[in-house]
């Protein structure tokens, strides 16, 4: 090989240096299998290695997503505050796969979480004023979304609150809760 072309400087410099070895060590039966490998490592370096990089920069959530997310949350959370359980699982995926996990365990299913969250909180005291904090969001595929945050009641009867992981799902009708991991603190602020 004499001189270098134009696609060989584009090359990453170990990618470069493992490309031409595979093409010097071509020779014999053996070095062919040697030159097979290195030039796996080459494929793999051009074209894989910038895809996993990309996808770690993929993380950050649109800002439209972001924007229709937080408009979910803030609809619960209006919702709780007027007391309506109902309104508050418009954010929950409507289907039997949605899934919840606290404290008491894992529920699974619309109907059960909405029973659960009826019996817990079954008036206005217990429910007392709902404040969502600390939201944090990543994305998880142009569908889907990682949601941490804090979660605070005040209440006449005692403070409650904790932390959360929500998986938000897009769907045509918006995006969704489909599992909520929440988790109540010990000794709430």
């Amino acid at each position: 090989m004499s001189g270098e072309s134009a696609h060989s400087l584009r090359l990453p410099r170990l990618t470069h240096f493992v490309y031409l070895s595979a093409l010097l060590a071509w020779g014999s039966p053996m070095n062919r299998r040697v030159s097979i490998a290195l030039l796996a490592v080459a494929v793999f370096a051009v074209f894989l290695a910038p895809l996993a990089r990309s996808h770690r920069r993929s993380s950050e959530l649109p800002e439209a997503d972001r924007t229709a997310i937080t408009s979910v949350l803030a609809e619960q959370q209006a919702a709780w505050n007027r007391a309506d359980v109902g309104a508050f699982m418009r954010g929950y995926w409507n289907s039997p796969e949605l899934t919840f996990a606290g404290s008491s365990g894992i529920t699974r299913g619309w109907e059960p979480v909405f029973e659960r969250y009826r019996k817990q909180y079954p008036d206005r005291a217990a429910m007392g004023r709902l404040e969502f904090s600390e939201l944090e969001m990543r994305s998880l595929g142009p569908d889907a979304a990682l949601v941490l945050g804090r979660w605070h009641l005040i209440r006449d009867a005692g403070n409650l609150g904790g932390v959360y992981t929500l998986i938000f799902e897009r769907f045509p009708e918006g995006w969704r809760i489909v599992h909520d991991h929440t988790s109540a603190d010990a000794n709430p602020h």
